[in-house]
């Protein structure tokens, strides 16, 4: 049995809808974990944070699509104003956007949270940040699990998705070398802000 499960239970005996957060740096499996539970779980949806990444067109006008997943190329205030309606508006339906990896763009409108769902399961990377706004996000969220693997085996996942979708090996490494490892080095540091820590 995973190491999640018991503390899963404890959430889902809570009589009202639960938001569960998972975070952790790039390559650790937030959305592998994200996904299990969801499918262990009858009344559960899959809210990705990724959903809420910037269009490539509005990053090339920022001058920042070649640090894509870096904390400023996401709408962070979009994120807070959907999950605020997850949590206020319980008797709706609430739509987010997903992200499409065969597209690498977000889609809107994609993830419908309805209102029989009462386990809502959020991932991302910097749920618990500091910076504005992600500490008022982190005040919604009924709990947040950061997400662990040693920084190898981060780094053999990353490479390997980043050539699945269209890039050669030398650049998958380079883009882990100069994005990823640097969005998980701050991650980390938010680490002891977690309820509870998955290896995964």
């Amino acid at each position: 049995m995973p190491s999640w499960t018991r503390r899963l239970d404890a959430l889902r005996r809570r009589r009202t809808r639960v938001v569960l957060g998972v975070t952790g740096p790039p390559g650790a499996g937030k959305s592998t974990l994200a996904e299990a539970i969801t499918a262990a779980t009858e009344d559960a949806v899959y809210v990705p944070m990724d959903g809420f990444h910037l269009a490539d067109v509005e990053l090339r006008r920022l001058g920042r699509l070649d640090r894509k997943g870096a904390i400023d190329t996401f709408d962070a205030y979009g994120y807070l104003a959907v999950v605020q309606r997850i949590k206020a508006q319980r008797d709706e339906t609430v739509y987010a956007p997903a992200f499409h990896r065969d597209l690498e763009q977000p889609i809107a409108g994609s993830i419908p949270v309805l209102p029989g769902h009462r386990l809502i399961v959020t991932e991302g990377n910097y749920l618990l940040d500091d910076d504005l706004p992600w500490p008022t996000i982190r005040t919604l969220l009924d709990e947040v699990w950061f997400v662990d693997a040693p920084p190898d085996v981060r780094r053999r996942r990353l490479i390997a998705r980043h050539v699945e979708f269209g890039k050669s090996p030398e650049q998958a490494e380079a883009w882990v070398r100069a994005v990823d490892d640097a969005n998980a080095e701050r991650i980390e540091t938010a680490r002891g802000r977690a309820d509870f820590v998955v290896t995964l």
